[in-house]
């Protein structure tokens, strides 16, 4: 197959120009501007289009085993591609939690029954999710675990976090921190503030988060060299307290998802459950400082903690509602949209924090560049195609989103992987 007259959007080594692309046996066998076809090659013309690396989502949850209502591993990956993801990295807390070897061969088998699509298991550090006893770390790592995390549920016992965390790092993994203290968080609907207050509803102090990274960047600060990644970052305070902490030279890396530099608490209408995740929709100095944070570096992922549930149960009060909102088919028009055409980022800025990064936070082979000899993992977008959500459309199980009747700029057309071509909806 050849991809003529796009243009290139590489961040990996900076590259940004019209260029060809061939592809022999599942492979990029070659970059150059001006290529004719070869015998019985398929070409496709993708004049006016742009060519980045497939996307690469480092925190879902795609809820098998276990609550298959809410989303399967088939449904999860086939939303993924439809958002240009190549790669994603479900995480642990299905039932039973993903924290033995049984359970992970059996998520890894059932992403291969049905998709080529990188699919990269991150683990549980304690079993259950509970905070008694680590897992067997390194048969987890042989057996494909990429990270661990008891994202969903936070570890608030700094020993075992500690101890955790040195093994961790010792097989060149990292943990990846849900960081919440719940005695402050506990019952919470929304974020604390003017809203909660005269709504009534239970407010989420957004020091329960910047008070578990505090202490959580203590502990990294205590083992030399530790590797430690923090995830769905939302408030002001916590993205200062990274700063400060990669100032001092830690080797720290940070997160955030689309929802938090896109909405605020100000856009929870009605109380609709649809805007219901954990952490919470903040204020509007909140997602500024967000927008700060990944400009100048301190957040270097953007990824979507897609998090879907059924109908009827984001359907119930927003008091009783499950947390988690869906974003593998808006997160690029989205990033795009609030990101890219608002001048916050460059393309090229946006699409590093989508791919680039997370493959180099996780060493992930083949996945996040486009060179030659490596696997043909690549999304084709529009940068200028206007869209609305309509998540009756969506592949997910899930067809609820924060952003339905949004108007976006930025659309995914077609996700390569290994050569194989799939249209976007």
């Amino acid at each position: 197959m050849l991809l003529k007259n796009a243009k290139i959007v590489n961040p990996s080594n900076n590259y940004e120009d019209y260029a060809d692309i061939r592809i022999k046996n599942n492979n990029i066998s070659e970059i150059s501007k001006n290529m004719n076809p070869e015998n019985n090659e398929k070409v496709m013309d993708l004049t006016g289009k742009i060519i980045i690396p497939g996307l690469i989502d480092m925190h879902c949850h795609l809820r098998e085993p276990g609550f298959c209502a809410k989303e399967t591993i088939k449904t999860g990956i086939e939303s993924a591609i439809n958002g240009g993801y190549t790669a994603i990295c479900p995480m642990a807390n299905t039932n039973p939690v993903v924290d033995n070897k049984e359970t992970l061969k059996y998520i890894i088998d059932r992403a291969h029954e049905v998709s080529e699509s990188g699919f990269y298991p991150i683990c549980a550090v304690t079993k259950g999710l509970n905070q008694e006893k680590i897992t067997n770390i390194s048969e987890l790592i042989d057996n494909g675990a990429i990270a661990f995390s008891n994202d969903g549920k936070p570890i608030e016992n700094m020993y075992l976090l500690r101890e955790a965390l040195k093994y961790v790092n010792s097989q060149n993994k990292i943990i990846i921190s849900h960081s919440e203290d719940s005695s402050l968080s506990e019952g919470g609907v929304i974020n604390e503030g003017k809203i909660s207050e005269v709504s009534g509803l239970k407010g989420i102090p957004s020091i329960a988060e910047s008070m578990a990274i505090a202490r959580e960047l203590e502990v990294v600060r205590s083992i030399s060299g530790a590797r430690y990644h923090f995830a769905h970052v939302s408030t002001k305070r916590s993205i200062e307290l990274i700063r400060q902490a990669k100032k001092d030279g830690l080797n720290i890396t940070a997160e955030t998802a689309p929802h938090y530099f896109s909405l605020t608490q100000e856009d929870i209408k009605e109380f609709d459950s649809k805007y219901k995740v954990n952490p919470p929709l903040r204020t509007k100095e909140d997602l500024n400082a967000v927008v700060q944070g990944l400009k100048d570096g301190t957040i270097d992922v953007i990824a979507t903690d897609h998090a879907p549930h059924t109908l009827n149960e984001k359907l119930l009060p927003i008091q009783n509602a499950p947390m988690g909102m869906v974003g593998f088919e808006t997160a690029l028009g989205v990033t795009l949209t609030f990101l890219v055409h608002t001048k916050k980022l460059s393309l090229i800025e946006a699409v590093r924090k989508l791919t680039y990064n997370p493959s180099k936070i996780l060493n992930l082979e083949n996945q996040g560049d486009i060179k030659t000899g490596g696997e043909a993992n690549l999304a084709i977008i529009d940068l200028d195609e206007e869209w609305t959500v309509n998540a009756a459309n969506f592949k997910s199980k899930c067809k609820l989103s924060p952003f339905e009747g949004f108007k976006l700029k930025g659309k995914v057309k077609y996700t390569i992987i290994k050569g194989k071509v799939y249209n976007a909806y």
